[in-house]
């Protein structure tokens, strides 16, 4: 793939400034970009490397357009630019638009046009797949499940049975949507289990981690809304909701019929116990435990940042003293203002 600096400014709405003739067949970092490629800048960490890139372009805002010593696509925001620019230069092989011999496939499922059906990939009954959409190699999909168009569903994804995913759905490797959600009842120690009445639905423009969970809902749906991004190994529980364009990253985790709101994150490790919701625009930090509801947005956060071992046992010690020390304080204060 190659593209004039003319044809990729039209692309991104940029303006250019420099030759746009010239032919770009890749995109890199600043630091090791060379003739023929593309670099951006969005972190001013990396200013400097402005002036020594051997990229044929950068990507830069208006206020930094004159330190690039190339040609520059001035545009808003580079981080965007970067990424659509990623996606012109894709390397991922071509959808087949065939259904391999081998795969196994009930007689009444609906298939839209140009699907493509990998290797050992097995449909269920009464499945419908909408068109153009990707189904890898030993994908499993459940009866009467429901995928839309131009999804792509790598090797290996299973869907348990009537789960719906909406339009451009992707979904990495080793991901399980529809499994019994974690629902017990105790019975003279032992347990009974619950029966999971409900499904999962996945709306449009979803993109789903390798190796994540997401659990049908015991009676309702499990939902996730459009424009969702969630990472690896992240578990999803029964009944939890997860509001529009809102991420998660990688092994965080959600407990039952919780409740996320519209545009927030999660970051890497943290986890949100069960029956509790999460305003719009709440941003959680890396290994968080929320146990309480949130209702106004902002930046939340938990636990210590590391520190030496030896400081980190003292301080772990004087933790079980704080309620101690709490209550001595409180006393002193109170002798005090009786004293004044």
């Amino acid at each position: 793939m190659e593209l004039s600096l003319a044809e990729l400014a039209t692309h991104l709405g940029a303006e250019l400034r420099g030759d746009g003739t010239t032919m770009i067949r890749g995109v890199a970092p600043l630091g090791s970009a060379t003739d023929g490629q593309v670099a951006f800048l969005s972190d001013p960490a990396y200013r400097s490397e402005l002036a020594t890139t051997a990229a044929s372009a950068v990507m830069v805002r208006a206020d930094l357009a004159d330190e690039v010593v190339s040609a520059a696509l001035v545009v808003a925001d580079p981080y965007l630019a970067f990424a659509r620019t990623t996606q012109l230069f894709d390397n991922r092989p071509a959808a087949t638009r065939q259904i391999h011999p081998r795969a196994v496939i009930e007689d009444d499922v609906v298939l839209g046009e140009g699907v493509s059906i990998g290797a050992n990939a097995v449909i269920g009954k009464g499945c419908r797949i909408g068109a153009d959409t990707e189904i890898g190699a030993g994908c499993v999909i459940g009866d009467h499940c429901v995928i839309g168009d131009n999804c792509v569903l790598n090797a290996n994804v299973t869907l348990y049975y009537q789960v719906t995913l909406g339009d451009r759905v992707r979904v990495q490797s080793g991901t399980v949507i529809g499994g019994d959600g974690f629902g017990y009842a105790p019975n003279k120690g032992r347990w009974e289990r619950i029966a999971q009445l409900g499904s999962v639905r996945v709306g449009n423009d979803v993109e789903i981690g390798a190796n994540t969970c997401i659990d049908r809902g015991a009676l309702e749906d499990t939902v996730i809304e459009d424009h969702v991004i969630i990472d690896n190994l992240i578990q999803i529980a029964h009944n939890c909701v997860i509001g529009e364009g809102s991420a998660m990253a990688g092994c965080a985790g959600l407990a039952g019929s919780t409740k996320v709101g519209k545009h927030c994150t999660i970051a890497g490790g943290a986890g949100l116990a069960g029956h509790l919701t999460l305003a719009d625009g709440v941003h959680i930090m890396g290994m968080t435990l929320v146990t309480n509801s949130i209702d106004e947005p902002g930046v939340y956060a938990s636990g210590t940042s590391h520190m030496p071992a030896q400081l980190w046992r003292r301080n772990a010690a004087r933790f079980k003293q704080l309620d101690s020390i709490a209550k001595r304080l409180q006393k002193l204060e109170k002798s005090q203002k009786g004293n004044s």
